[in-house]
């Protein structure tokens, strides 16, 4: 399943890279792509229902405030 997200306080574009890397190391992701310039996020998971994305889409954004603390997935 494919998803964007929209990115809520991103500041950084050194921080991205970090958190698109550590976000494609979850188990179930496939792949994922951040976009500094649009502050989204593209996720690529194995998930087959948004419910079954949803501990997926958690975990992200605790990466994500881990490198920016007002940083958040808008879902």
């Amino acid at each position: 399943m494919r998803k964007s997200f929209k990115l809520e306080n991103l500041g950084c574009a050194n921080c991205a890279a970090k958190m698109e890397h550590d976000i494609s190391q979850l188990p179930g992701v496939n792949k994922a792509t951040i976009s500094f310039m649009t502050s989204k996020l593209l996720l690529d998971a194995e998930a087959a229902t948004p419910a079954d994305l949803e501990p997926i889409v958690e975990a992200a954004d605790a990466i994500c405030a881990s490198y920016e603390k007002d940083c958040h997935i808008l879902r």
